[in-house]
């Protein structure tokens, strides 16, 4: 059976990233946890089937939570790739997108890019491939909402019923009512 725990080395990147409360206990096994939530991510499953080294599953689920609310994940993202920019690991040739699992909205196009942004990126982009890129037309795209218009008001026709019991004879209202046989 493999295993997917984090080494030593990594550990020792991992865990300063990894938040830990002014007050109370320090968690034992937050390095089992941390274990935990990549098994079940690595593996697909669910956090039921996460293996019992790594501590009761609803632990792992309770510290992955917390660690996603806070925006842990991000900043260890983050850190990451910043360390391994720093050792010279980093190339575009890592980026993967699949299609089958990212789907963006409808809603999702047309983005509108500050020029400094993309003048950067594009920068950055000759500088990693040595090779200028072919001038392309502006990506801006603005979208302009229409304001909805306001519906005509529109007359209801109101149908007055008598009340229960009481009925209108030809030629006489009905009872209570102030009309022209009334007497």
């Amino acid at each position: 059976m493999a295993r997917f725990d984090v080494t030593d080395a990594e550990w020792a990147l991992i865990e300063p990233l990894l938040p830990v409360a002014a007050t109370g206990p320090l968690p034992r096994r937050v390095r089992d946890h941390f274990n935990g939530v990549l098994w079940r991510f690595r593996t697909g499953s669910g956090w039921r089937d996460v293996p019992e080294r790594y501590g009761p599953w609803s632990t792992v689920y309770s510290r992955f939570n917390g660690w996603a609310r806070a925006g842990v994940f991000q900043g260890l993202m983050g850190a990451l790739i910043a360390e391994a920019a720093g050792r010279g690991l980093v190339g575009l040739e890592l980026v993967s997108v699949d299609s089958t699992v990212v789907r963006a909205h409808q809603d999702s196009s047309g983005l509108a890019v500050a020029g400094e942004t993309l003048d950067a990126l594009e920068q950055a982009l000759t500088e990693e491939k040595g090779a200028p890129l072919a001038k392309q037309p502006p990506v801006w795209r603005v979208v302009h909402h229409r304001p909805m218009r306001a519906r005509p008001v529109q007359a209801r026709r109101v149908r007055i019923v008598p009340r229960h019991g009481a009925v209108a004879k030809p030629g006489r209202g009905l009872p209570g009512s102030a009309g022209p046989a009334a007497g």
